[in-house]
């Protein structure tokens, strides 16, 4: 299963709408045969593209799958069906499909007498590379990150404003990274005006990764002239976070990374549209400063936006936070 949430994590970003699956076929004494992940919208499932790999070593073996196998006939054939078809005699799935019109692949499979088993690592795969998607297909609204980089007394830039670089080249890095399996990255005309983004996916040279995410701006105010992302964002004439999802999920998007800034982070939180928080945080002390978000409807200590941290990581010298709203 380890290295089934591994190919779903190098498939993840190409997918959506659909699930960014990962699947291994062991063959019948246990060794791996076969690899694959799903491909784009269109394309082979990740069951069919491993069992295309083992070839006729799939035949009495054992599919380890990070999602329930698709039971359905959409733009391709059921998942189950290629599964029979190659002989596989056992099925371990992560999760369960939380899609109606594509669940039932479990009760399918054991009536055609392959024994099916669920769970192994659910939590890895549900906090990992299906973590969008599973919120996606539960609520139908993009899942949204919001990712800031702020000093260690809470200041996102100096007092002039300035705020290159507060955080670590590491941590640079590392979201350029994430950008680059993200459908779409979110700022407010505010960030655009100050600060004149690209929101480009980087490696480490400065150059443009192959895939890059959607760049959307969220606010009701024009985009100056020689603004970089006037030619090439979605411009959302809105500040309802809903109405900014709802444009985003009519897309197929389904991965969010909000960016900035914190006017735009404090309209999410308000209406409880942050589903995680990342957050890195330099060794560093500012004194004075913006915060990272404005106006969160929080007015006394009982309305705070409270978090339940999933991870703790050093990057660099920077400490980066996971944590999910608490419900």
């Amino acid at each position: 299963m380890v290295l089934a949430i591994a190919e779903s994590e190098r498939v993840r970003g190409t997918t959506s709408p659909n699930p960014p699956v990962g699947c291994v076929i062991l063959d019948s004494a246990g060794r791996a045969v076969g690899f694959g992940g799903t491909q784009p919208v269109g394309g082979s499932h990740a069951e069919v593209m491993a069992l295309k790999e083992a070839g006729t070593k799939a035949q009495g073996g054992t599919a380890v799958v990070t999602l329930e196998p698709c039971a359905h006939y959409g733009r391709t054939p059921p998942c189950t069906e290629a599964l029979r078809e190659a002989g596989i005699k056992h099925v371990i799935h992560a999760v369960s499909d939380p899609n109606p019109s594509a669940a039932g692949g479990a009760r399918i499979l054991e009536e055609a007498g392959i024994t099916v088993e669920s769970g192994l690592l659910r939590q890895e795969v549900s906090r990992g590379p299906l973590r969008a998607w599973l919120h996606y297909a539960r609520t139908g609204r993009p899942h949204v990150t919001w990712k800031y980089a702020a000093s260690l007394d809470g200041r996102i830039a100096a007092r002039d404003g300035t705020s290159r670089w507060i955080s670590s080249e590491t941590s640079r890095k590392e979201v350029h990274d994430l950008r680059a399996k993200l459908d779409a990255i979110i700022v407010g005309t505010n960030t655009v005006r100050a600060d004149d983004p690209a929101l480009t996916a980087r490696d480490a040279g400065g150059m443009p990764l192959a895939r890059q995410p959607l760049p959307v701006v969220v606010g009701m105010s024009d985009l100056p002239a020689g603004a970089k992302l006037r030619r090439t964002a979605l411009h959302l004439r809105t500040h309802d976070p809903d109405e900014v999802l709802a444009a985003l999920a009519d897309r197929g998007v389904v991965d969010v990374l909000l960016e900035g800034g914190a006017t735009v982070a404090g309209a999410f939180l308000r209406a409880g549209r942050i589903d995680r928080v990342l957050a890195y945080v330099a060794p560093a002390l500012l004194g004075d400063g913006p915060a990272a978000v404005l106006d969160a409807g929080v007015s006394t200590i009982t309305d705070a936006v409270r978090l339940t941290v999933e991870d703790v990581t050093m990057s660099g010298p920077d400490l980066r936070i996971s944590a999910v709203p608490q419900t």
